[in-house]
């Protein structure tokens, strides 16, 4: 067992109050992202799983043994890092081979470790090149190995694929989803890029000034999102949020559920507006839409569409999301939504 557990745990450097107080627990076998803007905590969690940064309180468990007192090496874990930290003057091989020989693994054990590791993730060809000799893709994947050959029961990623271009942070997400279905192993993985935790995690665990602000699937963020910063977080474009000017309450709704037409179509949420930006994607074209004190992003298949162009935007019902004062979402079967609705209502531009 691999699940990894923090419990009642609080991180400070000097008065700095990181964490605190967070209760988590992360599956076993499963790709789990802790994704949040920069300074949110989802390092720090990583680094106390490692063993790098001692917990100011609380407890962590891998597997549930209590490992506060564990030192980094005899946890079981293996890290990845964004630099790569790869020894320069050593081959692919050695890079790979490195951990084992300090462990005294026989050198017949090595070489089967090694081949049967690099021919996993691709490297077999290269591994008698040194890392100057390697693309950025190549020595993230000798990262990977070095991480693979100890044989941990969590793999720890922080934002390993940051240095990569965008081209190649692509076809590695699609290469990380695929290693970790061959290994069925914990993966703990740590970004900024919501891209990135959207298409690789079975789990997200949103992040904000050190606190959870969401834990589920992210379908179930997407979808579902528990609050104002969830719903604004997750998501490209994000979320359109607008205030309702009553309660302190806002509204919003997804891009890709906003209607623009050049008539006014009956809908509970329709305004008049102008198109002022438009970039074409492809298949999709984003449109700003600047609405009375609004602005909203629209995203659609309709590319024919101008710049100054006068537009009604619209949005049905079930498409709408709801915040109170306190920001977090209102259920749709919660009476002020049919109270908002009507404000909505009423909000049309002539």
């Amino acid at each position: 067992m691999a699940a990894i557990e923090f419990v009642n745990v609080t991180q400070a450097f000097d008065k700095n109050v990181v964490i605190k107080d967070l209760n988590l627990k992360i599956e076993d076998g499963k790709f789990t992202v802790l994704v949040g803007p920069s300074g949110c905590g989802k390092t720090t969690l990583l680094r106390m799983i490692a063993g790098l940064d001692r917990q100011t309180s609380g407890n962590v468990l891998i597997g549930g043994e209590d490992v506060t007192d564990v030192p980094p090496g005899q946890r079981g874990v293996a890290m990845v890092f964004q630099n790569y930290a790869l020894y320069p003057t050593m081959t692919v091989r050695e890079n790979i081979e490195f951990g084992l020989k300090n462990n005294k693994v026989g050198k017949e054990e090595r070489k089967r470790l090694v081949e049967s590791i690099s021919e996993t993730v691709g490297l077999t060809p290269y591994l008698d090149r040194k890392p100057a000799m390697l693309s950025g893709g190549q020595r993230q994947r000798v990262a990977l190995a070095r991480a693979m050959v100890k044989k941990p029961s969590v793999f720890l990623m922080d934002e390993p694929l940051s240095n990569l271009d965008a081209k190649l942070r692509a076809q590695m997400r699609i290469e990380l989803i695929e290693l970790h279905k061959k290994l069925g192993t914990t993966f703990v993985y740590v970004t900024h890029d919501q891209v990135e935790a959207m298409s690789m995690a079975d789990t997200i665990v949103l992040m904000n000034q050190g606190r959870i602000q969401q834990e589920a699937a992210p379908e179930v963020i997407y979808r579902q999102p528990s609050n104002l910063f969830a719903a604004q977080f997750i998501g490209v474009p994000p979320m359109n949020v607008g205030d309702l000017a009553h309660d302190g309450a806002r509204f919003g709704f997804r891009p890709e559920n906003g209607i623009l037409s050049t008539e006014r179509q009956d809908l509970p949420f329709s305004v008049r507006g102008m198109i002022v930006t438009r970039e074409m994607l492809g298949s999709e074209t984003i449109y700003q839409v600047k609405a009375g004190r609004h602005s909203f992003m629209i995203k659609c298949t309709d590319d024919r569409l101008a710049v100054d162009q006068e537009v009604f935007l619209g949005v049905e019902g079930s498409k709408l999301f709801f915040f109170g004062p306190d920001e977090r979402c209102i259920p749709q079967e919660d009476a002020r939504c049919q109270e908002y609705m009507s404000i909505l209502r009423g909000m049309r531009h002539e």
